[in-house]
């Protein structure tokens, strides 16, 4: 018979069976310990017990839900500890302990009711300081913003186990030497500690040292848009991981005419959207959303969909285009939502002919070929590898939510992939997997982890000259951080920020580009030439690996789409199951590319044709392809990006001034709109009643 393996449970699982178990065996001794009574028990069970807490509280964090789940939360285990000491200290000794022991009691008791009400007003700050607009670079020093309370005050558990220590320690000191004064002084510590941050708090409910109300807010919002007058705006919701979406659509952004902004859904996102000085504004509510109607806001482009999108689409003074986040032969690149739109902006004529193939209903009129604006600066191929080493860079996509194995080749062919290039004594790799890996399927994740440590097995397998620690690389990311900063302490609050975030400083973000591209310099120059990488963090940036590699191997994915305007090398893994022919046909991005099966075999020769160009087949190839995907060098994307958004502006103003017409003529003599009345459909929009 074949044996069943067994499965051995993970270190953090085992952790959190010991901690557990740690902690309910403290608490049963604590309470044997009490009703015996047994003093040295007594104490090192309660001593237990708060040093279990700590490691919850600082290891494993994700248990306290767990036990708050089982009615066992801080408060109840913090309660049933000072219990146990003060039976235990009522059984110590004469009977008449129960009087002695009286005003701890009601002290203790006056302690917990103290917490409650701290956790009562602590709710009632975080309400006031939860504005229904929340911006960054944008100057609202009139809401009366001001720092974030201690961390302390607003959290519960931490507030609870600190303020309550000294009553604690006080217990035990008087457990050990029946002393009762110790207990008093512990606990008249515990109350007042508990009766400063509860006075802290209420300061801040006065009218005068709280933020802006909510009507308030909302009119200080639609005067700021009046004198800012946005004409383009980016407009994104999504999740935590998701920021990259929004984030490489700044640059272009930034550098268009007119008076750009970011508009989010999330509070979450706005410190995750990176350094720029366009100003951002987040509107949670989709009341404060339909502010934009009556701003002079034009054109919002869509970098990916979401379900808040059809709220904002709601808007008939604005126009709409999606540009997407990258493009693909993936069925996402060509999703039904996109009809939702006035018009989709695509980078070259293969993406309008995958749309007008995939039928989803986006009429061939409303999609705009401006390029890939991102783009522009990668640097084009100068010919093969010039020294010693040929780097390539392996940049799989993710497994995707369809659970399509050709998705991504990290499981089927990663290890297969890395153990080639490792055993080619000339090749350096950089591994820059995509950050959502695992986040679907464990094996994408498992698969990950075994590359990383076949990485760092070569790299123990080499050796070579080293370049000095670099000074400049040092003071560049010190740079960078003060320049980018979200703010200046951890535990500062979305009012906080707002503060810190105010106007920017005037040249900011040409600062920002200029030491970013030093850094980048840098960092590539400190590295060995021979060492293999691993790339996870948000700098050096995706298209900073296509400037040093000389070859990509990736996946069906926006990534190969991109390295195409370099015009180098590039190879794609078919974990397709279809033959190479076959592969080639469905994905038209992988045309020019080299497809390597599963098993790597094609490596050797793929390395050959990179480092001699004669031997390179697909040179013509990558050309056309480039074209076709990418549309033409010149003009430049950006300006067909800028072109684009100032012609959806003109047809926005352009409608806006027929319904202004419309209106005028239905309703003469009208000017103030004292009751409803309906407004006839716009260009296949919705009729809309107002005021």
């Amino acid at each position: 018979m074949t044996a069943v393996p067994v499965p051995i449970p993970r270190p953090q699982t085992l952790l959190k069976g010991l901690v557990t178990a740690v902690l309910a065996g403290a608490f049963v001794t604590q309470a044997v310990a009490a009703l015996r009574p047994h003093v040295p028990l007594l104490v090192a069970a309660t001593a237990v017990s708060l040093v279990a807490e700590g490691v919850l509280y600082r290891w494993q964090p994700g248990m306290l839900s767990l036990f708050a789940k089982s009615h066992a939360d801080l408060t109840v285990r913090h309660v049933l500890r000072d219990l146990l000491l003060v039976v235990g200290l009522v059984r110590l000794g004469e009977q008449d302990r129960e009087t002695q022991y009286a005003p701890l009691v009601g002290g203790l008791l006056a302690f917990y009711a103290l917490h409650c009400a701290i956790q009562a007003v602590s709710v009632l700050v975080r309400r006031t300081r939860t504005l229904p607009v929340v911006t960054r670079n944008i100057d609202a020093s009139a809401l009366r913003l001001s720092p974030a309370p201690a961390v302390l005050l607003r959290r519960p558990g931490h507030r609870l186990l600190v303020f309550g220590l000294p009553s604690t320690a006080g217990l035990l000191v008087t457990a050990a030497l029946e002393e009762p004064r110790c207990a008093a002084a512990g606990v008249a510590l515990s109350l007042l500690a508990a009766l400063t941050g509860l006075g802290a708090l209420l300061l801040r409910l006065l009218p005068s040292r709280r933020p802006a109300g909510e009507q308030e807010v909302l009119d200080w919002f639609d005067a700021w848009l009046a004198g800012y007058r946005p004409t383009v705006g980016l407009y994104f919701s999504g999740g935590i991981s998701s920021a990259y979406q929004a984030n490489m659509w700044l640059e272009p952004l930034a550098k268009l005419g007119g008076r750009p902004v970011i508009v989010l859904r999330e509070r979450f996102m706005v410190p995750r959207i990176a350094a720029t000085d366009i100003p951002v504004v987040c509107l949670p509510k989709v009341s404060t959303l339909m502010r934009l109607e009556h701003s002079s806001l034009q054109v919002l482009v869509h970098p990916s969909n979401s379900g808040k999108t059809s709220q904002v689409l709601r808007i008939p003074t604005i126009r709409h285009a999606f540009v997407n986040h990258g493009e693909s032969d993936k069925l996402s690149s060509c999703n039904p939502y996109a009809k939702a739109y006035d018009e989709v902006w695509v980078a070259g004529p293969a993406a309008r002919e995958r749309y007008a193939l995939a039928e989803v209903g986006v009429e061939d009129k409303d999609v705009v070929e401006i390029g890939r604006p991102q783009l522009d600066a990668v640097l084009p191929y100068a010919g093969p590898p010039a020294g010693r080493w040929t780097t390539v860079l392996y940049a799989p996509t993710w497994e995707g939510w369809d659970g399509n194995p050709g998705n991504t080749s990290v499981i089927a062919a990663g290890e297969s992939l890395v153990r080639a290039l490792l055993a080619d004594p000339g090749v350096r790799l950089l591994y820059k997997p995509h950050p959502l890996t695992g986040s679907v399927d464990p094996r994408a994740g498992a698969a990950d982890r075994r590359i990383r440590e076949l990485i760092r097995a070569a790299n123990r397998d080499r050796s070579g000259p080293r370049p000095a620690p670099s000074p400049e690389l040092i003071s560049l990311a010190a740079e960078l951080e003060r320049l980018t900063a979200a703010s200046s302490r951890p535990g500062a609050d979305q009012v906080e920020r707002m503060l810190l975030q105010s106007a920017p400083e005037p040249g900011r973000a040409e600062a920002v580009a200029r030491v970013t591209a030093a850094w980048e310099e840098a960092y590539w120059a400190s590295l060995p030439e021979w060492e293999h990488q691993v790339i996870t963090d948000v700098r050096p940036t995706l298209y900073g690996c296509f400037d040093v590699a000389d070859l990509l191997i990736s996946d069906v994915s926006s990534v190969i789409s991109d390295f195409l305007a370099s015009g180098k090398p590039y190879a794609v893994a078919n974990t397709s199951g279809l033959s190479p022919e076959a592969f080639r046909a469905a994905f038209p991005t992988v045309a020019a590319a080299t497809v390597l099966s599963p098993d790597a075999t094609g490596v050797p020769a793929l390395l050959e044709s990179v480092r001699r160009p004669e031997k390179d087949a697909w040179a013509k190839a990558r050309a056309e392809l480039k074209l076709r995907l990418l549309g033409p060098a010149e003009p430049s994307a950006q300006a067909r990006f800028d072109a684009a958004v100032r012609a959806l502006c003109a047809a926005a103003a352009e409608h806006r001034t027929r319904v202004a017409g419309r209106r005028a003529a239905e309703l003469p003599g009208q000017r103030t709109g004292r009751a409803p009345r309906a407004v006839p459909p716009a260009e296949g929009r919705p009729p809309r009643v107002t005021a």
